[in-house]
């Protein structure tokens, strides 16, 4: 995983690119529209769209690799009206919303909206997921059992953080969607399992305290 923070400057439009966060899902290279080209040097040229194009290819990125700045007057990205932690089929944890996540650098941007929150208990770049689920071979289809408590609100800020060599800690209004795209659970307080190990995933069931190490 690439450790570069690129800026593709545009007259409009700029898009900045983090390689701590890019898991290569491809949301940016397979939109239909001519700000990312693979092969071509620069891949993204911003203004060869318009600037609500950039947003609606920036917003897509799950991980929060990718961010833009609107030199046109127009606002930059904001938080959306629910934040919502969505469970991927042998993948990690797309997290989306008002995000406040232990760990992140100050300069990762794109994490206070999306991020991409290992679940594997193998990254080598926690919290964040670095693909290191794939050569584990990690297994779970995103069934969510539970419903929580409900919600009195939305929005808000979502707190992520983590107990020593333990779970996620998510404190704040949100929804967890499983991997069939059912919202499945609503409240404002749960430990996600992040070893990998649980019986009851995505929560945490105490499995980690069999050794997993983290911190």
């Amino acid at each position: 995983m690439s450790g570069k923070k690129i800026t593709y400057k545009g007259a409009d439009t700029e898009v900045q690119w983090d390689g701590r966060l890019c898991i290569h899902v491809g949301e940016c290279g397979r939109a239909t529209n001519d700000l990312f080209v693979g092969g071509r040097e620069p891949w993204c040229q911003p203004d060869r769209v318009s600037s609500e194009e950039v947003v609606d290819v920036v917003d897509r990125c799950p991980t929060g690799a990718l961010t833009y700045t609107r030199k046109d007057g127009e606002a930059d990205e904001v938080s959306g009206s629910e934040n919502i932690v969505r469970v991927m089929y042998n993948g990690p944890l797309y997290v989306r919303g008002d995000l406040e996540i232990d760990g992140a650098a100050k300069d990762m941007d794109g994490v206070r909206f999306r991020a991409a929150l290992c679940r594997c208990g193998q990254s080598k770049n926690k919290p964040f997921c670095d693909n290191s689920h794939e050569e584990a071979s990690f297994k779970d289809y995103g069934a969510v059992g539970d419903k929580g408590d409900g919600l009195e609100s939305e929005g808000g800020t979502l707190k992520v953080g983590h107990a020593p060599n333990g779970p996620l800690l998510l404190n704040g209004n949100f929804t967890i969607v499983a991997a069939s795209g059912r919202k499945a659970w609503s409240g404002t307080k749960a430990a996600l399992c992040r070893c990998g190990d649980s019986k009851n995933k995505p929560f945490c069931d105490g499995s980690h305290k069999a050794g997993f190490q983290a911190d």
